[in-house]
């Protein structure tokens, strides 16, 4: 076992339009659950080009991140099911809002994905027994008091994508 703790690094579109926030419904171990387009960064991925591919694989739309809503860790313990071992997992989310961009025809939801939803604040409370996570609800709480810092708060060193040899 390695001794050293790695968390799950996500990024999250926290997306509004005229008062309501895009959710995806998607299907999960748990069952149906809404969300935040949101996803795994892949290794060389800046957490911005995370998130705008991850907004367009989960709602088929282009979405460009403007301001970073904010930087969150939560821990989720998934119970045994079946042969499997219980599964303990701590996220390190990036939060992203920006501009969604107009659908595009030719590309479908990626595959789990049930459908998206415009919900207004009071429905994504409402439906807080629904979420994949707390996050989804804490993100959204964040972005609708204002919450936004500049996107220069984070910094992708070139070694990201063409690793440097340590001497």
């Amino acid at each position: 076992m390695n001794p050293r703790w790695k968390p799950s690094v996500t990024v999250a579109a926290i997306i509004e339009r005229q008062g309501r926030y895009l959710l995806i419904e998607e299907h999960t171990p748990e069952g149906v659950k809404l969300n935040n387009p949101a996803g795994h960064m892949e290794e060389g991925e800046d957490p911005i080009a995370a998130c705008a591919r991850e907004a367009l694989e989960e709602t088929a739309h282009p979405f460009e991140p403007e301001h970073l809503v904010g930087v969150y860790l939560a821990r989720f313990q998934r119970p045994v099911r079946g042969a499997q071992a219980p599964e303990d997992v701590t996220y390190l989310r990036f939060a992203f809002c920006g501009c969604l961009g107009e659908a595009l025809p030719q590309r479908s939801l990626d595959q789990g994905i049930v459908r998206i939803l415009w919900l207004s604040l009071d429905e994504v409370r409402a439906s807080s027994n629904r979420h994949r996570s707390p996050l989804v609800l804490q993100c959204i709480e964040d972005h609708a008091r204002g919450q936004r810092f500049p996107l220069l708060a984070i910094h992708a060193h070139p070694s990201l994508r063409v690793p440097i040899a340590l001497n």
